[in-house]
């Protein structure tokens, strides 16, 4: 997996799975005898060509190859360079998705996990936001090829979903849910509430555009205002989610102001949207995150112990072997516990709108395009 790395400059650095994977094993979360990792391989042209298309798929091994950038294609840009291993690499976390979903098929696993999936902005034909290849959106192609009838795809990354959302437009058997900041002031400029589905597939893609400087009270509130309704609506047998942290109020590339706390409940909330409507079925990948030391290893080392059962505790301290490897090896000091502190509390919708806040106002806007096309009340339900 850290072959997916553009260059020594770029905000996407792959020492953030290392420094998870090494935070995950401190505390034994692969350890357990119900725990199953997978070795992943490199996803097939043909497992590739369920989402892309040909074409993109032999612009990006040209790219690989030869170091053709492509603009038409999204690669060679500031955001996507062209490196050596972009093909492999892509096709690698792809393929770790995939054996997610084909676990949950068979039936020997009913939650699993790659945190270094969600590469959200790869579209069909093109790449974009550091996403080559839509790992989420061939796993949840997997899932409905063998028989899913609908699946709900929940991306909290504090950037649009916007390539898995275009995928999927079209289709009514999915549901595309994303809570990001608003695309009036963040990459990718796109996810906003009147983006609703194709033709045939209305209330399918739905889109929480949340004001910049949202911190956890508002975030928590907006997500609870309008993803478990919509959930309970659709009635999915799978949930897949993407879990980027770059929402955090320490991120260098967004403007919300989120906790590892806050990152953590939603990881909870999801775990609870997957047990009461799924039977617990739930893929959960990575995605976005750029403080890559302090904050992305902590934040996926909780979804990773949600996924498997095991939840560690806010107050937990950081081992010291870890915070002393990271000080050694990155020359970064790294906060003492799992948690930043932070006080979780959020105001239910039950208490009612109030127009005066722009969380609200952006609550809303979702709630009356998305709620009365399931028979939803946008300001009782």
């Amino acid at each position: 997996m850290l072959e997916y790395r553009f260059n020594s400059d770029h905000p996407m650095d792959p020492v953030r799975l290392d420094l998870t994977a090494r935070l995950c094993r401190e505390f034994g979360l692969f350890d357990g005898a119900h725990v199953q990792r997978l070795e992943t391989g490199i996803a097939s042209d043909a497992v590739l060509g369920t989402v892309h298309s040909g074409d993109y798929i032999s612009a990006v091994k040209n790219a690989a190859e030869r170091g053709h950038a492509s603009e038409d294609h999204g690669l060679g840009t500031e955001d996507t360079p062209v490196f050596s291993e972009i093909h492999l690499g892509a096709a690698r976390i792809v393929d770790g998705t995939r054996q997610c979903a084909q676990a949950l098929v068979e039936g020997t696993a009913v939650r699993a996990l790659n945190f270094a999936g969600g590469m959200h902005h790869a579209a069909r034909s093109r790449a974009g936001g550091f996403c080559v290849y839509n790992d989420s959106a061939v796993a949840i192609a997997l899932l409905l090829e063998q028989g899913t009838r609908r699946v709900v795809y929940i991306d909290v990354d504090a950037h649009h979903g916007d390539g898995t959302q275009d995928i999927f437009y079209d289709d009514p058997r999915v549901m595309t849910i994303s809570i990001h900041q608003t695309g009036v002031a963040l990459y990718p400029g796109t996810g906003f509430p009147n983006e609703t589905g194709g033709p045939g597939a209305e209330g399918s893609a739905v889109n929480i555009a949340l004001p910049e400087n949202t911190g956890d009270a508002g975030w928590l509130r907006a997500f609870h205002a309008v993803v478990p309704q919509l959930v309970a609506a659709f009635e999915p047998e799978v949930i897949v989610s993407q879990h980027g942290c770059d929402s955090h109020r320490d991120d260098p590339l967004s403007d919300l102001l989120l906790s590892v706390d806050a990152h953590r409940q939603s990881a909870l909330d999801i775990a609870h949207l997957a047990d009461e409507h799924c039977e617990g079925r739930w893929i959960a990948t990575g995605g976005g995150g750029y403080a890559v030391h302090t904050v992305v290893p902590r934040s996926w080392t909780h979804l990773t112990g949600v996924i498997v059962g095991a939840p560690l505790s806010l107050k937990t301290p950081v081992p010291g072997a870890w915070r002393d490897y990271v000080r050694e090896r990155h020359q970064v000091l790294t906060p003492e516990t799992m948690g930043d502190d932070a006080e979780l509390w959020w105001r239910s919708w039950e208490l009612g709108y109030d127009p005066s806040d722009a969380v609200d106002r952006a609550v809303m806007q979702t709630r009356r395009e998305i709620f009365p096309l399931y028979g939803l009340d946008p300001w009782f339900d």
